[in-house]
């Protein structure tokens, strides 16, 4: 913002649609959310061609970079309908940052891309503190982004916000490599991290079920003990932090983040073959708007376990002997299952 040149005006692109003023003044609102993700190894700020970050390798014998990249989907269609914009972006660095964590990776950096029908500053800017917020709950820097303005592409007042994290690991810690206490065995536990609710999936079926576009979202649910507007629009939970605490605490040998697909997609993604995640179904904890979401659209109960978390954002494996440490470092961790011999990978 400080840097541009005074002269950097086009009132012909302006006339097509494109603000570039507006571009700037939304740099300038969002540089306070992007300092506050400033962590050791960010070497450059904003306004460059590329994000400089140095990574620490000390104590790391090969060091492997993990990436990950996804978007917010069709939940952000809720926050547009409620003008409420600064959670999605947590929702955003949550998918990428859960996904890479699954391999033992710390998360380095994130770099955010909006494409937006109108460049509205403020607006941006709400979406960039979500971002910011979901950057500092993982423990990495907002390295870099971009906006996009889209007129007629676009709606004016529609928006998609995608991501990308990179972190890295020591290759002989990447989980599912075969170091002899990270090879999964029959006897071990399936443990649970509660989510914070659906997180980001199944968005698509959760609007058609609740006919969002016409439903009173604002309107208090004493079976959600909130309203669907609030509920639906809950944050995804970040487990960085805890996930790689119980690394270090225990053997953890598999960790599947619980996105599209539910169960039966994402729990056979960490089990090797000829092993079985035998699941308890009855020791899930699964919060109200699951219930009321499977009652409202007459959806099987197979479905549900298909396509959501049902209430467990996070599963992880790891030797009975170590559950305890690694349920001390995850904190609200649950034994849902254990791992025995099998074709299937996966047993509900």
């Amino acid at each position: 913002m400080e840097n541009r040149d005074a002269r950097s005006v086009s009132a012909s692109y302006a006339a097509a649609g494109v603000d570039i003023e507006a571009g700037y003044r939304g740099v300038a609102l969002i540089r306070e959310h992007v300092d506050r993700t400033v962590i050791p190894g960010v070497l450059s700020g904003l306004g460059g061609f590329g994000g400089l970050f140095a990574p620490d390798l000390s104590g790391m014998e090969e060091p492997v970079l993990v990436s990950g990249t996804d978007g917010v989907g069709t939940k952000q269609r809720i926050a547009q309908l409620m003008n409420r914009h600064d959670t999605v972006g947590i929702d955003c660095v949550a998918m990428c940052v859960n996904d890479i964590v699954c391999s033992g990776a710390r998360p380095l950096f994130f770099l955010d891309y909006i494409a937006i029908g109108r460049n509205v500053p403020e607006k941006v800017a709400e979406l960039v503190k979500g971002v910011a917020e979901g950057c500092v709950q993982a423990g990495c820097a907002l390295l870099g982004g971009e906006t996009a303005e889209h007129p007629g592409v676009m709606a004016p007042e529609d928006y998609d916000l995608a991501g990308f994290a990179a972190g890295i690991v020591d290759r002989r810690k990447i989980l599912g490599t075969e170091g002899p206490e990270r090879v999964m065995r029959p006897g071990d536990l399936v443990l649970a991290l509660p989510s914070s609710g659906l997180h980001s999936n199944g968005y698509s079926l959760v609007r058609r079920v609740f006919d969002v576009e016409h439903a009173d979202l604002g309107k208090y649910l004493d079976v959600l003990g909130a309203t669907l507007g609030e509920t639906l629009l809950t944050p995804t939970k970040i487990y960085v932090k805890p996930v790689l605490a119980a690394i270090a605490a225990a053997e953890v040998r598999g960790i599947s983040h619980i996105t599209g697909g539910g169960f039966y997609e994402n729990i056979p993604r960490c089990i090797p073959d000829g092993l079985c995640a035998r699941i308890d179904k009855a020791a899930v904890k699964t919060p109200p708007i699951f219930r009321l979401l499977q009652e409202t659209g007459n959806i099987p109960e197979r479905d549900m376990f298909n396509t959501f978390n049902m209430g467990v954002g996070m599963v992880l494996v790891v030797s009975r002997e170590t559950a305890g440490a690694a349920m001390e470092a995850l904190g609200d961790a649950y034994v849902i299952g254990e791992i025995t011999k099998g074709e299937a990978k996966i047993a509900l």
